[in-house]
């Protein structure tokens, strides 16, 4: 049976019961428990009176925050539009083009818990991320496709190590990146949040493999990229014959229906992420996981950073926490921290690359709050994960 909180005028709540509910008491002087029930809960006058000046302080403080927050977070935001300006007509950026000050923190009071019982609020409904099964069910219902998966973990490894060194690619850049983004132990399969170590686990987004490509990358990159993929499998194609042959020629007409199908759009990012959430999409993400197509994706998810840099001018190789800087934040802002001198970079502090809601999100660039901090600690845990099982096997397969 439910019980229903209803409010009666100013600090008086009592609890009403559905249909079928017992009948008060016959005594006079006997409450029935759902009454007794509200009674106690009932908050004295004085206990209002002292949640509503400590809500009035509380919500006094969180507002003069917010003014200074809000002023922090558009200068930042300012100052990034006169970089960008500056980039273009090519003029040096300086220390004045930062904001050199940390964002502001609150330390006000919290906000007071209510004496009064609250209506029960049904549960915010989450909205579930797919995972490797549902990217594989659409492959096969949109596009009669199964990935072709490696019978070893080793033989994506060597796969992926052979495409990323023929493609530009270092094998530092690739075995760092790769300890960095999976802790030195992934699989190619492995989705960000799951861990068979970790029973009852949950995806906390849809990227997956060595360098926890989004379903928003395998559309972007089929999109821009699947040419060379197309040409890449055609190669293969002419050196095959018989069951094989049939085979690859089966998946090169589906990577030709999927790169179709993610050039329907506009070349941005919400247009490719609007694809990537359809079944469609799900199903151009299951190509992570095929051996011939999933290294491609990984190598270029990396490489597009490095040509990115060369086109704007940056011709020394990128370092592995460099490149996962571009690979994190996006290789407009990851350059903006490249490019930068060591010495600013000990100055300026990582707000200046972020959206407020995105920097309040990341305890990572809270603590280590400049450039120099942010980098540095980027280095220490590929190095330390380099150490690993699985960072050791890929380094073996270059």
């Amino acid at each position: 049976m439910r019980l229903q909180l209803i409010r009666i005028g100013s600090g008086f709540v009592t609890l009403a019961l559905f249909a079928g509910a017992p009948a008060m008491a016959t005594d006079a002087g006997t409450l029935a428990p759902s009454a007794a029930d509200a009674m106690a809960q009932a908050a004295s006058p004085q206990a209002i009176a002292e949640y509503r000046r400590k809500l009035k302080e509380y919500q006094e403080a969180r507002a003069a925050f917010e003014e200074e927050a809000g002023a922090y977070w558009a200068s930042i935001s300012e100052k990034r539009k006169g970089r960008n300006a500056k980039r273009r007509e090519r003029q040096a950026i300086t220390l004045a083009d930062y904001v050199l000050t940390q964002p502001p923190v609150y330390t006000g009071p919290k906000r007071p818990v209510s004496p009064e019982p609250e209506e029960e609020k049904p549960p915010r409904e989450r909205k579930p991320i797919p995972v490797v099964a549902d990217f594989l069910k659409a492959a096969a219902e949109h596009f009669q496709f199964t990935p072709q998966r490696p019978a070893a973990e080793v033989d994506f490894k060597r796969a992926y190590a052979r495409y990323a060194l023929a493609a530009g690619l270092t094998r530092e850049q690739a075995v760092r990146v790769y300890s960095f983004e999976t802790g030195g132990s992934g699989n190619y399969d492995m989705q960000s949040g799951l861990s068979a170590s970790r029973p009852g686990s949950r995806a906390i987004s849809t990227a997956i493999g060595y360098n926890q490509l989004l379903t928003t990358n395998s559309v972007e990159l089929l999109a821009e990229q699947g040419h060379e993929f197309i040409k890449e499998l055609t190669a293969r194609a002419a050196t095959l014959s018989g069951a094989p042959r049939k085979a690859m020629d089966h998946k090169l007409a589906v990577l030709k229906k999927m790169v179709a199908f993610t050039r329907t759009v506009p070349d941005t990012w919400s247009e490719h992420e609007k694809l990537a959430n359809t079944a469609q999409g799900w199903a151009v993400h299951a190509m992570v996981l095929d051996i011939d197509v999933g290294p491609m994706l990984q190598t270029h998810k990396l490489l597009t950073s490095v040509i990115f840099a060369r086109a704007k001018g940056y011709n020394r190789p990128l370092s592995a926490a460099e490149l996962e800087m571009m690979n994190l934040t996006g290789d407009g802002t990851g350059l903006d921290m490249v490019t930068m001198p060591q010495a600013m970079r000990e100055q300026v502090p990582t707000s200046n690359f972020f959206q407020r809601g995105g920097y309040e999100r990341n305890p990572v660039a809270i603590r280590h709050n400049t450039v120099a901090k942010l980098l540095a600690v980027t280095d220490e845990r590929m190095d330390f994960n380099s150490g690993k099982p699985g960072a050791k096997e890929l380094a073996a397969a270059f």
